[in-house]
């Protein structure tokens, strides 16, 4: 498996997390203090590559950081959906997919939707790599 493949898909589980606990506790996001605790904790905890950490810290630091801005953004592409009423790994998904379009100019934007699509079909549903190519596909970089 490709290590940023492999990168992506950790960030997901870390954005995942964070949503299901800030929809159920009703908490912002953490601290930079906490959030770095809690990255290394889960680096040890699952034994990420060391090559691995600082892709996936800029990914979900900066998803964390940015997730009212990409809310604004994706809603006005998501015809008919609210952000609130996407399913969280969706969620996650889509704000993550877009924080790395936007602000990872490094890699290109067909690259980071073709990585969303296949992170869709892993983690979503049978519509969720198809929700996702649609919204993504609309948003300018």
């Amino acid at each position: 498996m490709k290590s940023r493949h492999r990168a992506r898909e950790i960030a997901l589980q870390i954005l995942y997390q964070y949503d299901l606990n800030q929809h159920s506790s009703g908490k912002i996001a953490p601290t930079d203090h906490a959030l770095v605790n809690e990255l290394v904790n889960y680096y040890n905890h699952f034994k990420v590559a060391e090559e691995l950490r600082e892709f996936i810290g800029q990914l979900v630091v900066g998803t964390l950081k940015e997730t009212q801005n990409l809310d604004s953004i994706l809603e006005k592409h998501a015809t008919h959906w609210k952000i609130s009423r996407m399913s969280s790994v969706d969620r996650s998904l889509l704000r993550m997919a877009l924080y790395e379009m936007t602000h990872m100019k490094d890699t290109p934007r067909t690259v980071v939707i073709d990585e969303a699509v296949e992170l869709a079909k892993q983690f979503g549903t049978a519509e969720t790599p198809a929700f996702i190519n649609g919204i993504l596909d609309q948003v300018q970089s």
